[in-house]
């Protein structure tokens, strides 16, 4: 099981690189919850498909995968990732996403991402 998990989280970290939103509903059930932590929640398909159809015609993210890891009915997914913010700038990320199954198809997703500190900017935390 915790093969075939991983396999499914390679082919979501695929639609997400397509901006393929429904290849990563597929993999989903109905009442799939999606936290990005510190962020936002959507529960089910229809207000994960609307959160996302906000950022159709953006370019999807450029991601890398440095390490998958499966236990049972859990999946971790961590990485780094560059994408535009909201003034179309690109931006360095990491992230590590936490998914659950449940009769092989994603029931919750937490995603944990930070961003990077970009050139000029100070380590606020040297300060303290």
């Amino acid at each position: 099981m915790s093969e075939t998990n991983k396999q499914i989280v390679e082919k979501i970290n695929e639609s997400f690189t397509k901006g393929n939103t429904e290849g990563f509903l597929e993999q989903c059930t109905d009442d799939v919850v999606w936290s990005m932590v510190g962020e936002t929640r959507k529960e089910g398909k229809t207000a994960i498909r609307e959160w996302m159809s906000q950022m159709e015609g953006t370019e999807p993210p450029r991601f890398t995968v440095d390490e998958i890891i499966a236990e049972g009915d859990s999946v971790a997914c961590r990485g780094d990732m560059t994408m535009k913010d909201e003034k179309g700038v690109d931006g360095k990320y990491s992230y590590v996403d936490f998914y659950r199954f449940r009769d092989g198809k994603v029931t919750e997703l937490n995603s944990y991402v930070v961003k990077h500190k970009g050139e000029g900017e100070k380590d606020r935390s040297a300060s303290a």
